[in-house]
């Protein structure tokens, strides 16, 4: 069965086996947020730890305990390799647990989507990327709440330079926050410091060039920017937009074999600036090798975050190994 986003609060605890997918992950954060409020007995795992384990996940979902009133189990980055295991467990008519698929995109041949549009008893709820307009009306509503005066001109600044990802706006509107309750002002002179346009335009290049595999560029921007530890989850949270649009780029090109057709009905558009590096990118990487890039990345933020004063390091040797990496057909 089909839910709306929007429709988050008509799930009922009976619906157990409920399908997150889409690239809106700051939707689905907020929607997964909803779910799991005031539950006290969740389990995160991701799907690879699962089919690594399967017998042990099996075990632990179908194990009761007296201490335990209910289950719920979030499984993230799903996709059709673990419908076996979720198909089986649904014919056991679990009472007690509540199992959160999260996917990225699921398009229409998959069979966990279409196994969770087809069932009454699952529920599937898309999640679309954000608009423009959208994204505006979040941070309007967002500043009017805070009693925060910012330009529309401003605001458009701030839209366009979170590349459609709501996570990424939230982070900008924070920071704009803590910035206004120290009891400083927003202008146009300060606005694009704060939200780290320079930064970001430094990580941009970096990233573009991590893909490109230019060791040379990649070292030169390394050795000229003073980046933070807080910079490296940035680093990693747009090497993680890049990829996933990438991602796309790759597959729609595997199929149509025609880059010039690939590159112009990208949406959105790719920038005139950025085509020729963006041809280089699909050419050198395919979707298996990407996927495998996605997964690098999650796990190489989880480090991060264990050792954030270690986190310059961690991204330095991320991004040079990847920049000297050898791909298999």
């Amino acid at each position: 069965m089909i839910l709306k986003n929007y429709e988050i609060n008509k799930i009922e605890n009976i619906n157990h086996f409920i399908l997150f997918y889409g690239k809106n992950e700051g939707l689905k954060n907020e929607a997964l947020n909803i779910l799991i409020k005031n539950k006290n007995n969740i389990s995160n795992y991701d799907e690879k730890e699962i089919l690594d384990n399967e017998n042990n996940f099996i075990e632990s979902i179908l194990s009761k305990s007296l201490f335990e009133q209910e289950k719920t189990v979030v499984i993230k980055r799903a996709t059709d390799k673990i419908l076996i295991i979720i198909q089986n467990l649904h014919l056991k008519k679990l009472e007690e647990v509540t199992i959160i698929l999260n996917s990225e995109n699921l398009d229409k041949k998959s069979k966990l989507r279409t196994f969770f549009e087809k069932d009454k008893e699952l529920i599937c709820v898309p999640f679309y990327p954000d608009n423009d307009q959208t994204l505006s009306k979040l941070a309007y509503n967002f500043l009017r709440d805070k009693n925060i005066s910012i330009s529309p001109s401003n605001i458009n600044l701030i839209v366009n330079k979170c590349s459609g990802e709501r996570e990424a706006l939230f982070n900008d509107l924070q920071k704009i926050e803590y910035f206004v309750k120290n009891g400083k002002k927003i202008n146009d002179k300060n606005i694009s410091k704060l939200i780290n346009l320079r930064e970001n335009h430094g990580i941009s290049e970096l990233i573009d060039n991590c893909l490109v595999q230019n060791k040379k560029k990649i070292i030169n921007i390394l050795n000229e920017n003073n980046f933070s530890n807080e910079d490296c989850i940035m680093i990693i949270r747009f090497f993680l937009i890049k990829a996933k649009k990438l991602l796309t780029l790759s597959s729609t090109f595997e199929i149509n074999k025609n880059m010039e057709l690939t590159i112009s009905s990208a949406k959105p558009p790719i920038f005139w600036k950025e085509k020729e590096i963006t041809k280089q990118q699909i050419q050198k990487w395919s979707p298996k090798n990407i996927k495998q890039l996605i997964y690098a990345l999650n796990e190489t933020e989880l480090q991060i975050k264990k050792n954030i004063n270690n986190s310059i390091n961690l991204i330095t040797d991320f991004i040079l190994s990847q920049s000297s990496a050898e791909f298999n057909s």
